[in-house]
Parts: C-alpha cells; sequence; structure tokens
C-alpha cells in the first residue's frame, strides 16, 4: 500500500529466523530491510540500525520512505535502514580447507548463549546456516560455510537477508569467549555477488577494536578462488 508517508506493508519473522530464542536474528532484518532499497545494499553499502530487538511470528508495519526503510511496532521504531556513501573493508581471505579446520576451535561448541541460532546456532544440518567460526590467527576467526539447499529463495538463490545473517555472527564470534555474548547494534553490508545452494565458501571476520559496552568486527563472505562476494561491519552491544 501506497500512503502520503511512502510505502507501507507489514513484516512477520518466522521464528526459523531466530538470533536468540525469542527474538529475530539481526543479520537477516538487516537484509530483509536493505532488499527493500533499490540497488542499495549491491550498488552501494546500506547501514542498519537495530534500536530494539525484533519480536518473532509478529506482524510488524515495515515502511519505505525515499531513502530509509523502517521496522516498527505500534508506532515504536525497531530498525532502520538508510544507503551510505563509504567503502567496507574486509578481512583477508581464508581459504576453504583452512576455514573449515578452523570449526574445530568455535568458541560456542563448549559454550552457546543461543544455541538455537539460525546462523550460528547447533541446530540440525538444512535447517540453520551452522556457521562455526573459529580461530585462525590473533583476531580473526572463520568458518568453512556448506550452504544449505534449504535456503534458496524461489529464483534458486540464496537471498540478501540470508548472506546479510551469514555476515552477522561471525564478527561477534572475533570477540567471544565460550558462554559470552553481545547483541547486534549495527549492521552495515554490501553483496558483490551471488552464493548458491549447495555451494562452499569461506566467511572471515575480525575484531577490529572495543569501546567501552561497544564491540567491533569486520566480516566477508569469499569464494573457493578467494572472489569477493560480500563485506559487513558491525557494532555489537555487550549486556551491562
Amino acid at each position: 500500500m501506497t500512503t502520503a508517508a511512502g510505502v507501507q506493508t507489514v513484516l512477520t519473522v518466522p521464528e526459523r529466523f531466530r538470533g536468540p530464542d525469542t527474538t529475530a536474528n539481526g543479520g537477516w532484518v538487516a537484509g530483509t530491510l536493505a532488499s527493500m532499497l533499490a540497488g542499495a545494499g549491491h550498488d552501494s553499502p546500506v547501514e542498519v540500525t537495530l534500536h530494539r530487538p525484533v519480536p518473532l511470528e509478529t506482524e510488524l508495519d515495515l515502511g519505505q520512505m525515499a531513502n530509509t526503510v523502517a521496522l516498527t511496532k505500534k508506532g515504536e521504531q525497531l530498525v532502520e535502514a538508510i544507503p551510505v556513501a563509504e567503502t567496507l573493508t574486509p578481512p583477508p581471505f581464508v581459504p576453504f580447507p583452512e576455514a573449515a579446520r578452523a570449526e574445530s576451535g568455535f568458541a560456542g561448541l563448549s559454550e552457546h548463549p543461543f544455541p538455537g541460532c539460525f546462523v550460528c546456532g547447533v541446530r540440525p544440518p538444512g535447517d540453520g546456516l551452522r556457521v562455526f567460526p573459529g580461530p585462525v590467527r590473533d583476531g580473526i576467526v572463520a568458518a568453512g560455510w556448506r550452504v544449505p539447499v534449504a535456503v534458496a529463495g524461489d529464483d534458486g538463490e540464496v537471498p540478501d537477508a540470508v548472506l546479510w545473517a551469514a555476515l552477522d555472527c561471525p564478527t561477534g564470534w572475533a570477540h567471544f569467549k565460550p558462554g559470552q555474548y553481545a547483541l547486534l547494534g549495527r549492521l552495515t553490508g554490501q553483496i558483490f555477488g551471488r552464493v548458491h545452494p549447495g555451494g562452499t565458501y569461506s566467511i572471515v571476520a575480525r575484531a577490529t577494536g572495543r569501546e567501552g559496552r561497544k564491540l567491533f568486527g569486520d566480516s566477508a563472505i569469499y569464494e573457493s578462488d578467494g572472489t569477493l562476494i560480500a563485506a559487513a561491519r558491525a557494532t555489537w552491544i555487550t549486556p551491562r
């Protein structure tokens, strides 16, 4: 529906795409909003700010006006996406065999605060993404991503929302030790290529700093030959 305030529609996040047990995965939500901005997210980065946790299985208002997409609940803003003119700097490429070996060091295998997370949770193969980033060198983690066929969209490709989700959690795990966690506050991402169901890719993330309760990180998805598929920069907020 188009109104004087712009295009208005409704978004309901399926329980499958959860991060914590009762709220949506921040990367999936960020990618969903970014994909609504024509050309943005591919031609240029999109910055998505998560002001509040996004509930699951709840009708939420999704509005677009000019170059802004906002997700609200009863008038309260939950998430906002805008295109930005900046360049993302991805972490260095890690070949798939090395990234896959690093998974054995994934801190979440010994103690995971959100084991049901769509991205990094220990869910059955094909249900979640099972991205388990482990250390490869100081401040850098990597995972070998075996893309489930079950995440393909109607066009047979992996939707932008899933790519953004895959870029999300690794930036946190670049900081976390077993049992530690934070919540995503902002994700800025750009997609340069496509990911295909059943394919194998390297996901790499690095910790880039900390300021008070804020943790900063970069992430990237690479093809086996090192071609950059997508990149992101994240800000996480640790609990009080």
